[in-house]
C-alpha cells in the first residue's frame, strides 16, 4: 500500500508534544478535533487491545491494556465497510445506534482509520473519539487522521521490528540458561616466583549458536534483560570446581556491579569458604551507586572474600573505581601490559601502580602476559602475579585438575 499523502499541519498543535511518537500523535489529533478520547488499538484474535491511549481526565473510561472483543466495537464493521471510516453523528448511523457500546461510553462523534503495515496486514486502528455529535467534522479531518495513522504505523513498524530483533536475541540465551548457563574454563594465576598456580580466573564459554565471543553473549543477555541471570548461572556452575581444586587455591570470579548487588550473589555464596573467593567487578557497565555497591559486599568481604577491578590504568573511570570500591586486588589491563618491555611510558604507568598498590595495601596483578620480555619486566617492576597465555591458557576443569 503506498503512503497516505500526508495533510498539512493543522496550525493549531501543541507544540510540547510528548517524547514518544505515538503519544504525540494522538495528542495532536485529539487536540484538533477537539474530541476527548484518542487511542491506538491492536488486532489481536477476536479482541482489540488499547496500545496508546490519550484521553486526559477519562482514565476510568480506557487504559492501556484494556481489551474489548471485536463484536462489541466498531473496528470490524469500519474494515468491513459497514461503518464508515468518519461518523459526525452517531445518531445518523442505524449500525452504531444498534451497538451497546455506543450508548455505554457515550460516542457522539468517531473518526478512525485502520493502522496498515507495509505488508498490507492492518495492525490495529487510529481511532479518536467524543460524547456529543459534531457535524463540523469533514474529510479534511479524515485526510489528516489517515496521514497521522500512517506516520504512527510507521512507527509501530519499526518498534515491531526492533521487538522482533530482540526476540531473535532473547531466544540462544534463553536456551543456555536452560542448559544450566555457559561452560566454564579456568585461568591459571601465578604469584611471580612460585611454580603452582595460586588460583585460577573462572572464564564464561559458550559453545551454543550463534558462534560468537562472550562479550557478545552477555551484551545480548543485556539487551532482553536476561544479563543477572545469565551471569548468576556462569557464576553457579563455575562454583562448582571449588570443591575439586586444592585447597590452597583460590578461585577468581566475575561479575557486574548490577549483579554484585543482587541478593542471589550473596545466597550462592553462603556455603562456600570466602577466604577463597576473589570477586572481580568487570569493567563492562559504570558503578553508578558505590554505596549499595560497597553495602551489598560489605559482609561477603567481612566474612573472608577478597575484590578485584580490573580496568586498572583505564583512565579516570579506573581510578575513580578503585578509590571508592577500595580493592584488595588490582588487575592492570592487558593493553597496557602489551609490549611493556619494550615502551618507557607504559613501564612508567606499571611501576607507578606498583607503589600505589603497596601504599594502600592492595595486591597488582598483571593481565595477558604473552612474552618472556613482558614477564621479565613485570617482576623487575615488582608485581605480585601475573596470568596469561604464556602463563597458561583458560582450560576446561578437567584439564586443570590433571595438572595436580
Amino acid at each position: 500500500m503506498e503512503p497516505a499523502t500526508l495533510a498539512p499541519p493543522p496550525s493549531d498543535l501543541p507544540a510540547d508534544l510528548p517524547a514518544d511518537l505515538i503519544a504525540g500523535f494522538l495528542r495532536a489529533v485529539r487536540t484538533h478535533l477537539d474530541l476527548q478520547v484518542a487511542y491506538v488499538s491492536q488486532i489481536v484474535g477476536n479482541e482489540s487491545v488499547f496500545r496508546h491511549v490519550d484521553a486526559p481526565g477519562l482514565e476510568d473510561l480506557v487504559k492501556p491494556g484494556d481489551r474489548k472483543s471485536l463484536d462489541d466495537v466498531y473496528c470490524r464493521h469500519i474494515l468491513e465497510g459497514r461503518l464508515p471510516e468518519l461518523i459526525p453523528d452517531t445518531s445518523q448511523q442505524p449500525l452504531a445506534m444498534a451497538m451497546p457500546i455506543t450508548a455505554a461510553v457515550p460516542i457522539g462523534a468517531h473518526v478512525s482509520v485502520p493502522l496498515r503495515l507495509s505488508d498490507g496486514s492492518v495492525y490495529g486502528m487510529f481511532c479518536c473519539l467524543g460524547p456529543q455529535a459534531d457535524h463540523t467534522l469533514n474529510n479534511r479531518d479524515l485526510a489528516m487522521m489517515r496521514s497521522f495513522a500512517d506516520l504512527a504505523a510507521r512507527e509501530i513498524e519499526i518498534r515491531l521490528l526492533d521487538e522482533a530483533a530482540l526476540a531473535a536475541r532473547r531466544v540462544p540465551v534463553e536456551q543456555v540458561l536452560a542448559d544450566g548457563g555457559p561452560q566454564i574454563a579456568y585461568q591459571p594465576i601465578w604469584r611471580m616466583g612460585e611454580t603452582r598456580p595460586a588460583g585460577y580466573e573462572a572464564l564464561a564459554r559458550f559453545s551454543h549458536q550463534p558462534n560468537r565471543g562472550p562479550d557478545h553473549w552477555f551484551a545480548d543477555a543485556a539487551a532482553v534483560g536476561l544479563a543477572a541471570e545469565l551471569e548468576l548461572a556462569a557464576l553457579r556452575r563455575a562454583l562448582a570446581a571449588l570443591p575439586l581444586l586444592p585447597a590452597d587455591r583460590y578461585l577468581t570470579l566475575n561479575a557486574s556491579p548490577a549483579t554484585a548487588c543482587r541478593p542471589e550473589l550473596g545466597a550462592l555464596l553462603a556455603s562456600v569458604d570466602l577466604h577463597r573467593i576473589v570477586l572481580e567487578i568487570t569493567e563492562q557497565d559504570a558503578v553508578e551507586d558505590v554505596a549499595a555497591l560497597n553495602a551489598a559486599l560489605a559482609p561477603l568481604r567481612a566474612a573472608g572474600m577478597r575484590l578485584a577491578v580490573d580496568d586498572a590504568g583505564a583512565g579516570y573511570s579506573g581510578l575513580q573505581k578503585i578509590l571508592e570500591l577500595r580493592p584488595d586486588i588490582i588487575k592492570l589491563d592487558r593493553f597496557f601490559v602489551r609490549g611493556i618491555d619494550a615502551d618507557a611510558p607504559r613501564r612508567a604507568l606499571g611501576a607507578a601502580l606498583v607503589e600505589f598498590a603497596r601504599q594502600v595495601n592492595a595486591e597488582l596483578i598483571a593481565e595477558g602476559v604473552e612474552e618472556m620480555p613482558e614477564l621479565s619486566t613485570l617482576r623487575g617492576l615488582g608485581f605480585d602475579k601475573v596470568q596469561g597465555w604464556l602463563l597458561g591458557k583458560a582450560q576446561p576443569l578437567e584439564a586443570v585438575l590433571a595438572l595436580g
